[in-house]
């Protein structure tokens, strides 16, 4: 018997996109983004390790520092920071070649903190704030790299449909930043959830960009921490757990580079 062919299909549109360029602070909103094949373009490319985490998660978060969430990343110069320097190069090479590192100083940033002050991302004062609190030994380093620091996967994605969803079932609003994706997708059905039934598939992103789903995003704490404030709220990844065995969204790895943009079509593939 032949293997079951799936065609192309539509299933929705990018609703924003987000990049979070230091670990566990911040995101910001981006009007286009360059999809890679290490992840999201600026996304994560600074971290602080700590010489107190657990094994196999060796950087800062902000499970252990909710001050993080309070941080603002902002790059010196956003239109450098927005695209690699030779994107007609990153999109003509195939597979197994990263090329789209930034220049030196693209991707330099401060830090507006909780009480409005700016800090260089190299400040030792910066060192100083995020140390404030922590129980034990805790050494921080700044810790600079091209390809996303991520705990997993480079790409992570979660549909509007399944907030909502969460939402409903608690019968309190949650926002979205809570869950710290790359991407929102709002899909043309209302199915809730649908991103579980992509894991062994692709997603084209826009005309060009195409993402495989690697596997179910199994969530920590981290969603239970208001964006805003850092507040711990255990209910919300209580009922991720107890629902939805703690999957929300999806992880991805990119397999065609290229741009995308909010409102860009999403088609389901093979």
């Amino acid at each position: 018997m032949s293997p079951e062919i799936h065609l192309p299909s539509h299933i929705g549109t990018v609703e924003s996109l987000w990049r979070y360029p230091v670990k566990s602070m911040r995101g910001e909103l981006l009007t286009e983004s360059f999809m890679g094949f290490s992840g999201v373009y600026g996304d994560r490319c600074y971290a602080f390790r700590n010489s107190g985490a657990r094994k196999g998660f060796p950087y800062l978060n902000a499970n252990v520092q909710p001050q993080m969430l309070l941080c603002q990343p902002r790059f010196r110069s956003p239109e450098r920071a927005a695209k690699p320097p030779n994107l007609s190069e990153a999109m003509s090479i195939a597979p197994g070649v990263t090329p789209a590192n930034a220049e030196p100083d693209d991707l330099l940033l401060d830090v507006i903190t909780p009480s409005g002050a700016v800090a260089a991302i190299d400040d030792p004062s910066l060192i100083e704030l995020l140390g404030e609190g922590l129980r034990g030994e805790n050494h921080l380093t700044l810790v600079r790299s091209d390809r996303a620091l991520t705990d997993c996967r480079p790409v992570s994605i979660i549909s509007l449909q399944t907030v909502r969803q969460l939402e409903e079932e608690m019968e309190i609003p949650l926002d979205l930043r809570r869950f710290r994706a790359n991407i929102y997708l709002n899909l043309t059905s209302d199915q809730s959830f649908a991103e579980d039934e992509w894991v062994g598939r692709k997603l084209r992103l826009g005309p060009r960009a195409v993402i495989a789903i690697l596997e179910r995003d199994p969530r920590c704490k981290m969603i239970s921490l208001d964006p805003d404030t850092g507040a711990h709220q255990p209910e919300v990844l209580r009922q991720v757990a107890q629902a939805h065995e703690a999957y929300a969204g999806v992880y991805g790895a990119v397999l065609v580079e290229g741009m995308v943009a909010p409102g860009d079509s999403i088609e389901l593939l093979d």
